[in-house]
């Protein structure tokens, strides 16, 4: 099995987990109510491209490429999250690509006046956490000015401490990437520039949220024959099996919403590895995320001596009608999930899978 990078939550950008995180006041439906930056009421663009003398006459300056859209949700696009989160609209999204980066980096907050009556003063856009994406003011040339962008706004809360200083560093916007002019640009501008940061690969077909429906059973695995085994001596799993069957099935049916597919989805699955003949299933809840699915460990069917929350698992579609099952931190069980040999990342070749469809009957109980 070769291992590949996948994304985690920090990897499919700070934007992505605050897709269903707004609420109240972030709603862009509440009304489009800064005149300044959309005198009209439509979407507005605002963006600019730094040439190479620029680069270099700033070089503590990360940001490249830089866009502002105010409007309508500019992200939304056919991957794996719920159908019911695409038209989720709110006032402010920030795109900014790098110097060398392939592909951009996103965030959205909520922008409004900081008044009592919430129609003069500066602008401000919040975030989550209390936290500010930026301040925002329109001057005499029609320029976006945007200004007190935080450095970390693509990271988590508290992610110095936990990067560790050389590590945030390089994860941060740089010293200069701060008092943006940004010219006015139209709003399809803008919507190329966040097509870019997930683009979809028609060679590997629809979304798992289209290609399985939330009352469709399925069975995907693989078994490994002696002579990959003996190939991979480092990997634990000679056989696996990921699926929803009748128990799973029942479970979505009887508590979650339809229109949030994949979210709340649960699924099994099952192992047998080299050192024990013995078959283990261990069930997950589902979410989708980004193009993937994030499926968390649950003890709903099995007693654990430990909180299982963190064990996660990704599923993504992958080539010619195969699913990819990635286990980064040793989320399945071919060990014990409580185990010290659990703590980390997956130590041994047990970290990406790449499935087949099979019939039902393959992943039977």
């Amino acid at each position: 099995m070769a291992f590949r990078e996948w994304k985690t939550l920090a990897g499919a950008g700070f934007g992505a987990a605050l897709l269903g995180g707004l609420t109240g006041s972030a709603f862009a439906g509440d009304g489009l109510k800064l005149t300044e930056l959309s005198p009209n009421g439509a979407d507005a663009c605002f963006g600019r491209v730094y040439d190479p003398a620029h680069l270099k006459a700033h070089p503590k300056q990360k940001v490249a490429r830089i866009f502002f859209y105010y409007g309508h949700d500019p992200v939304s696009r056919p991957n794996e999250e719920p159908g019911a989160n695409s038209d989720t609209s709110y006032n402010g999204f920030l795109i900014t690509t790098v110097r060398g980066a392939k592909a951009p980096e996103w965030a959205g907050g909520w922008c409004n006046h900081e008044s009592e009556d919430g129609k003069s003063g500066p602008i401000r856009c919040g975030m989550e956490c209390d936290r500010t994406l930026a301040s925002l003011k329109v001057d005499d040339r029609g320029r976006l000015i945007l200004s007190n962008l935080s450095s970390d706004i693509y990271l988590d809360a508290g992610s110095e401490e936990e990067l560790g200083t050389a590590e945030y560093d390089r994860q941060a916007l740089g010293k200069e990437d701060d008092n943006f002019h940004l010219d006015p640009m139209p709003p399809a501008t803008c919507k190329a520039e966040f097509a870019r940061v997930d683009p979809i690969d028609p060679a590997l077909g629809p979304p798992l949220r289209e290609r399985f429906k939330p009352d469709q059973a399925f069975c995907y695995g693989r078994d490994y024959d002696a002579a990959h085994m003996s190939s991979h001596p480092d990997q634990l799993t000679q056989s696996i099996r990921v699926f929803r069957g009748p128990v799973e099935l029942a479970s979505f049916a009887s508590g979650d919403d339809v229109a949030n597919w994949p979210d709340g989805a649960d699924i099994a699955v099952s192992v047998t590895t080299r050192q024990k003949g013995a078959k283990v299933t261990q069930t997950y809840s589902c979410q989708g995320e980004a193009d993937q699915w994030r499926c968390a460990a649950s003890s709903r069917t099995s007693n654990f001596s430990c909180d299982i929350a963190q064990k996660e698992i990704f599923l993504k579609r992958g080539a010619n009608g195969t699913i990819m099952l990635a286990n980064p931190n040793s989320s399945l069980a071919v060990v014990d999930l409580c185990s010290k040999a659990a703590d980390g990342k997956t130590a041994s070749d047990d970290k990406v899978y790449r499935l087949e469809a099979m019939p039902q009957s393959a992943c039977a109980p």
